[in-house]
């Protein structure tokens, strides 16, 4: 089985348009067909590390893809450490690998969210005086459907794959 998430790829894709149209000034930094992530990290070597950590501010339910470019030898660097899981894995050149994990690199902190409340955060809604007690309410049940939401984004395919 394969994960496949042709709705969490729809819902990234219509984030980004949703931003970019709200704010002219903003550009995608790869074409669609490219990328569909508000950003990208480049790091140039010969030696580069990324110190373990998770952003909490971001998609719960998002995902991250990661890509070896250059020319070593996987045997001896390059490798994927997933702290969490206490995994090292052999990552050679050429590699793209796309994953669910907590967080991907949004354009900024409570992106999605931000968009998703027409463009304010939680906080300008919460201290707003236009806000009634029947919307705030909402807005409680609504953070808790959230989650299962976005989880529902991911589907299973079983296609013409043999398990190897």
């Amino acid at each position: 089985m394969i994960p496949y998430t042709k709705d969490l790829f729809d819902f990234y894709d219509n984030t980004l348009t949703d931003v970019c149209a709200h704010d002219s000034d903003l550009l995608r930094n790869l074409s669609r067909k490219l990328s569909v992530f508000s950003t990208a990290t480049f790091n140039f070597g010969p030696a580069t590390v990324t110190l373990p950590h998770i952003d909490f501010r971001n998609l719960a339910w998002g995902w991250c893809a990661i890509t070896a470019l250059g020319d070593f030898d996987p045997d001896l660097g390059g490798h994927l450490v997933l702290w969490d899981l206490k995994l090292i894995i052999r990552f050679p050149p050429r590699r793209h690998h796309p994953y669910p994990i907590r967080h991907p690199s949004p354009l900024q902190p409570g992106l999605f969210r931000w968009v998703y409340n027409g463009f304010r955060t939680d906080k300008d809604i919460d201290k707003s005086a236009g806000t009634s007690a029947a919307e705030h309410e909402r807005r409680k049940k609504d953070r808790a459907r959230r989650w299962a939401d976005g989880i529902k984004m991911y589907s299973v395919w079983e296609g013409p794959v043999k398990n190897i």
